[in-house]
């Protein structure tokens, strides 16, 4: 009998182990936070970025990064609506209000057209989502905000491993936030990045890491804020040290698969994977079909195709207006219309060629019965 396919799984190493053994035994006193400089030391030269703070969470990144930049009450932020709510959730705990706007057919990612008509006096910031590792239209969205004086932040969660005309996914909007969750190309089982090239932005973000209490602060237990707690644990560091040794293989190994997928379904008729613009890279974080309407295939059939080869399933993001706390948006139709008809395929850095050939198949005979493999 076939095993299971997980839709995605972590690739971790004797070197995860030994790291994260090491920061167990002896991570404490005036060790505790070596591992967590390290991590962060290492990813802000991965990124080509000044400044990094290693956080518990990507959402924890976010809302700390839009609270130094002084979002609030009655301010609203802009973002697409095919997204996680994470995205959203920090901007409604500030108090401030999600505008959603629609996405472009074929990236998936936020609509810069959209993005302008929906700007109003309170708009206090733009998120741009680079979704399943597909990449926003960064030079619009960067000109529209420097028109407005409005500032461009980055969810980079699934990116690891893009690049728009040379520069990494994250280190081109004011902050960048990056997500280290066991479902990421990197991980460190729970976890996430800010990282900016603003100085004071920094100072501001480390001062509300840190329950408000600022670097320059000589006062034992003295905060000069209210903040949060949102640090990584050296331990979760150290796991993160040892993925980004490997950080060149990981991304390699997420491209890998989506080759495999592309090379063994593109030929279908009706179908959209994962887009690489020109001058662009795709970290393909995951791999996802999107079925024309016509063709008649939908998300409930994908599903059970996949399920009845023993492969998880992930659906599309559902629209963000459509969860029960939001105002429906239904004029972002396409935002509405792709989650019908698109699933997310298995995607992990140690899935064999065997295991894609089944997701293959199994996609493939929702066309053709009698479809073999390209």
């Amino acid at each position: 009998m076939n095993h299971r396919i997980y839709y995605t799984k972590p690739s971790i190493t004797a070197l995860e182990v030994g790291y994260a053994t090491d920061a167990a035994q002896n991570g404490w006193g005036d060790h505790c936070y070596e591992y967590i400089h390290r991590f962060e030391e290492a990813f802000s030269t991965h990124l080509s970025v000044n400044y990094a703070i290693a956080t518990s969470s990507c959402t924890g990144a976010l809302h700390m990064g839009m609270a130094a930049l002084g979002i609030g009450h009655d301010d609203e932020v802009i973002l697409a609506d095919s997204n996680w709510i994470a995205t959203a959730a920090p901007i409604v705990h500030l108090g401030a209000k999600p505008i959603f706007v629609d996405i472009l057919p074929d990236t998936w990612c936020i609509d810069p057209e959209k993005v302008e008509k929906a700007i109003t006096p309170k708009t206090k910031a733009i998120i741009a989502v680079h979704l399943y590792g597909n990449l926003c239209d960064m030079n619009r969205l960067l000109a529209i905000g420097n028109k407005y004086g409005i500032p461009v932040i980055e969810d980079a969660a699934e990116a690891i491993g893009s690049l728009y005309h040379g520069q990494r996914a994250g280190s081109m909007g004011i902050f960048g936030v990056f997500s280290f969750h066991g479902s990421k190309t990197l991980t460190t089982g729970e976890g996430g990045m800010f990282v900016t090239n603003d100085h004071e932005l920094y100072e501001r973000t480390l001062t509300f890491s840190n329950h408000g209490r600022a670097s320059s602060q000589t006062k034992q237990f003295w905060a000069d804020l209210v903040g949060f707690k949102y640090k990584i644990s050296n331990i979760q560091a150290a796991i993160g040290c040892a993925q980004m040794e490997r950080i060149d293989d990981l991304i390699a190994g997420k491209k890998r698969v989506f080759k495999i997928y592309h090379k063994g379904l593109m030929d279908l008729p009706g179908i959209s994977m994962n887009p690489e613009p020109p001058g662009t890279e795709n970290g393909f974080w995951m791999p996802t079909i999107v079925f024309d309407t016509d063709i008649g295939v939908t998300r409930e059939l994908l599903q059970s195709k996949l399920q009845a080869e023993g492969a998880d399933a992930r659906v599309f993001f559902h629209p963000l207006s459509s969860l029960p706390m939001f105002t429906p948006v239904h004029e972002n139709k396409i935002a509405y219309g792709i989650p019908t008809r698109a699933i997310n395929l298995p995607t992990y850095h140690d899935i064999c060629s065997s295991e894609l050939k089944r997701v293959i198949a199994a996609v493939r005979s929702i066309i053709s019965p009698n479809a073999g493999i390209c």
